[in-house]
């Protein structure tokens, strides 16, 4: 690992981690988006034998009811047994988060209030490269089937065989997935923003990706909604003498299993340096003076997932501003928050947890406010409204006031 110096410029690449973009990337996906707005099935079809070196037919781009049947018999039933009981973690966690409409009545008879509505439907993206990110499917579909969305759709690069994993079938047929798609990369992305002859536009996508798939998130946003702009995997372990370091190595060494892992030790402990430098190959160490310097410094740096092994780790979180999902004690690795606790691991990235939450139940839902004035209200608010219309010059504004008067 390399140790960092704080202020150093080294240390300042990795708190700036998320701030440039690829020309080349964001330039190939621009063409591919607008392939896929203009053409359409053939544009994904296109795609799919130049990226995904498979040939399929326009029929088959909608997963069948018989796929989704056949893939039971591709697992064991004792997966299935799992992913039900990680679906009720899940579920258990995100029934807090439910909003509901409120309104308020003042005695003049002015009522205010806003009203909750699900997003009407939703896009979720599911890589599936080398190895299928089965855990992504749960815990993007349940926030949003929780939220109250009423159409949910999944889209999936096909495999060699011109199908969808069976393990992500599985998942999505449990979770009562509405519709499922052959598509991967940016393409994909288009046909859930634009929509095509056979895949649904859809109001909000979701989903981690690779950096075609992320920039191509970025340039539909406007036509729909998206979750965020996901990066690499990441994890920042805030640690002093108290931690024991075999948990830390193999901490860090497990981010170096994600593509580009992004892996820090924050630490005021020369002991854990000096333990941690030798044995772990990928990643950066910042050795501060003490457990206060390495609390700013965590924040920072902003990470995905932070873990903190500190003696009285309570002291701790209470200073913690900026962390996508925060793991405290020996006892919580980042892989169980990947796959089991039941909050969503999908979760801001590149520093952007200084503004983004995780996915949730509010991501799925949207608010309209609720405003309602009775005459006499409105006549004990009308020269306030008059002073305000003639300060930004819209005279009309208030002759729609004055008008119930006369």
């Amino acid at each position: 690992m390399k140790l960092v110096k704080r202020g150093s410029a080294n240390f300042e690449k990795l708190v700036n981690r998320n701030s440039h973009f690829r020309k080349r990337v964001t330039e190939s996906v621009k063409k591919i988006l607008d392939n896929v707005r203009l053409n359409g099935d053939e544009a994904i079809l296109k795609y799919t034998r130049k990226f995904d070196k498979i040939k399929i037919k326009p029929k088959d781009i909608r997963v069948t009811e018989c796929e989704t049947s056949g893939a039971y018999q591709n697992i064991k039933p004792e997966i299935v047994t799992t992913i039900k009981a990680v679906m009720d973690n899940v579920d258990r966690f995100y029934r807090r988060e439910i909003r509901k409409s409120w309104k308020t009545k003042t005695k003049d008879g002015v009522v205010l209030g806003k009203k909750i509505t699900p997003i009407d439907s939703v896009g979720v993206y599911v890589p599936s490269g080398t190895v299928p990110l089965v855990s992504s499917v749960y815990m993007t579909v349940m926030p949003a089937r929780i939220a109250g969305v009423k159409k949910i759709v999944l889209v999936s690069p096909p495999n060699e065989y011109g199908s969808i994993n069976p393990y992500i079938l599985v998942v999505a047929n449990l979770l009562e997935v509405d519709e499922i798609y052959k598509a991967g990369g940016a393409q994909a992305i288009g046909a859930l923003a634009f929509g095509t002859r056979t895949i649904p536009k859809v109001d909000k996508i979701v989903g981690p990706g690779n950096v075609y798939v992320t920039e191509a998130k970025r340039q539909v946003f406007g036509y729909c909604d998206i979750d965020m702009l996901a990066g690499p995997s990441e994890v920042v372990i805030l640690a002093n003498n108290y931690a024991d370091s075999e948990y830390v190595k193999v901490d860090l060494r497990a981010q170096a299993e994600h593509h580009r892992g992004f892996a820090v030790l924050v630490t005021p402990s020369k002991r854990l340096v000096r333990a941690v430098k030798r044995e772990v190959d990928k990643g950066f160490i910042v050795l501060t003076k003490n457990i206060n310097e390495a609390i700013e410094v965590t924040n920072l740096l902003a990470p995905e997932h932070l873990q903190i092994m500190v003696k009285n780790p309570k002291n701790v979180v209470k200073k913690i501003r900026n962390a996508g999902a925060i793991f405290i004690g020996p006892y919580t690795p980042v892989s169980v928050g990947d796959y089991i606790a039941g909050p969503s691991h999908v979760l801001p990235t590149g520093g952007t947890a200084r503004f983004f939450s995780g996915l949730g139940v509010e991501d799925f839902v949207k608010s309209s406010h609720i405003i309602s004035y009775t005459k006499k209200a409105l006549e004990e608010v009308k020269d306030s409204i008059s002073k305000l219309a003639t300060i930004e010059g819209l005279p009309k504004h208030m002759d729609s006031v004055n008008a119930r008067f006369k």
